[in-house]
């Protein structure tokens, strides 16, 4: 292992890892977003948009996101619509985060005892009030476990992006590797910053999911 090239090249890869940090936050940010509309749309079965709502997830859960992603870099400039590689990137994270954060949300509304509703009924609540302090804040803790196993997964579908040219992680590691043919070098810094980026993430994710699991059990 060449040190002092690795030394050499920590800013690219600094520079590439604010690449990945700001599609990985801009990519789950509003898939939960997206997919807290949709889980609702399905949940409470708003006519006319449930059927459209089940149609994306599954569209979305079956293709793979670097087709979606080819989708909008060269397929949209056919019809007039050109987006750079950074937007197309986002678009296409959220296209495919928003459906699975969106049968984790369903999970969670779906799993609170009808019991619990008509407590807050009995309470006067309106159905905005149930849903703020009732509801919402069971279903995030239900599904807190999948929805952190998904915000993980998305941060690491950001390495596809590197496909339209957006200079992340693995398009900087690439490009280290065709110019200066330092594979192992450029493979470890690869390594090393996924891991200062995920690791953090993991672990304060277990730790809510304690911080919940002790509340409502007392263990």
């Amino acid at each position: 292992m060449n040190w002092d090239y690795i030394y050499q090249v920590i800013p690219q890869f600094y520079r590439a890892a604010l690449m990945t940090l700001s599609l990985s936050v801009w990519g789950v940010v509003l898939s939960l977003i997206v997919g807290l509309g949709i889980a609702l749309l399905v949940t409470y079965k708003i006519k006319g948009f449930t059927k459209l709502a089940k149609g994306y997830i599954e569209l979305s859960r079956n293709t793979p996101l670097l087709i979606q992603l080819f989708f909008l870099y060269y397929g949209l400039p056919k019809i007039g619509i050109k987006l750079d590689g950074f937007t197309c990137g986002v678009i296409a994270l959220v296209f495919l985060g928003a459906s699975y954060m969106a049968e984790s949300f369903r999970a969670g509304l779906q799993a609170i005892p009808k019991g619990q509703i008509e407590a807050a009924k009995a309470l006067g609540l309106n159905k905005k009030q149930q849903f703020i302090y009732v509801v919402f804040p069971q279903a995030w803790a239900i599904a807190l476990p999948s929805i952190g196993a998904n915000i993980l997964f998305l941060i690491k579908e950001t390495s596809v992006v590197s496909a339209v040219a957006v200079a992340e992680l693995m398009f900087v590691t690439r490009d280290v590797i065709g110019m200066d043919y330092k594979t192992n070098e450029a493979l470890f810094l690869l390594l090393m910053s996924y891991l200062i980026i995920l690791l953090p993430i993991s672990l304060y994710v277990r730790y809510l999911e304690n911080r919940m699991r002790r509340a409502k059990y007392g263990v």
